[in-house]
């Protein structure tokens, strides 16, 4: 194991992953993260996903743990946070994962039901997240925020829901930063762009009825870089970058991690 995080303690929300062929975001950061020497307590909303992260971790020699939490509901965070604190000791990177996208489309068709879901999970999940983590960043002088957001935040045009979450995702990004910065606390956040992970790829393909080879040919030929999505490990190693120290006077980033695609757009 290498030591960019040692010493480091990491709450990662969003820390299983849906089914699929390949790996997800959140999985990969909470290996990542252990690997390279942070204590990691993996969250999710279903049990047997953050467990089954955690297994993998132990596997490998590192230290992680599992926990169920839905964001959500404010009485299930606060208790993830003194969850956390009990385990390890302090928070000093908290990483925001969580997200979904299903029952979007254009603002004249997306149901009210589908828009609430997806603000509730994307955005208020997040935000009750990082306010109850904050108070114990700043007492304890200081720690390391980073939001996955996505570059649906800045282009896009059909998932109005979705789209707008990510965009609201940058903004609580660098209001957290602004709000925290003299306590130490620092607040960042990924934008990812077209990415082979199973909540992309599978999902997509269980939606629209395509293969999943067919869903990746389509989607690797939008990216201006070699052609090809990229992948959670591209993803974890842009969020270990900025949870560590040697990101330490970057604060209020939107990071895109997308292959060109942003730049293209504008």
């Amino acid at each position: 194991m290498a030591d960019r995080l040692k010493g480091k303690t990491a709450l990662i929300v969003g820390a299983g992953q849906t089914p699929g062929e390949t790996i997800g975001n959140g999985r990969a950061m909470s290996i990542l993260f252990a690997r390279e020497g942070a204590q990691v307590l993996c969250v999710d909303r279903v049990a047997e996903r953050a467990e089954e992260t955690a297994a993998m971790i132990v596997a490998e020699g590192g230290q992680a743990t599992a926990f169920t939490a839905n964001v959500t509901k404010a009485d299930d965070v606060a208790v993830m946070i003194e969850e956390a604190k009990a385990r390890l000791g302090r928070i000093d990177i908290l990483v925001n994962n969580v997200g979904v996208g299903g029952g979007d489309g254009p603002a004249h068709r997306v149901e009210e039901a589908a828009f609430d879901r997806i603000l509730s999970v994307n955005l208020k999940g997040m935000w009750l997240t990082i306010k109850a983590a904050i108070p114990t960043m700043r007492e304890q002088g200081g720690g390391a925020i980073v939001n996955i957001s996505s570059l649906a935040g800045i282009a896009g045009g059909n998932q109005v829901a979705y789209e707008v979450s990510k965009a609201a995702v940058n903004r609580l990004t660098t209001s957290v930063a602004q709000s925290n910065a003299a306590k130490g606390v620092r607040c960042n956040a990924i934008m990812p762009g077209l990415m082979d992970t199973p909540m992309a790829v599978a999902g997509i393909a269980q939606a629209s009825g395509q293969e999943q080879e067919a869903v990746r040919a389509a989607r690797n030929a939008r990216v201006p870089l070699g052609g090809k999505m990229g992948n959670a490990w591209d993803t974890a190693y842009a969020a270990l970058f900025l949870a560590s120290d040697e990101a330490g006077f970057i604060t209020g980033a939107i990071l895109p991690v997308d292959g060109g695609m942003g730049s293209r757009i504008g």
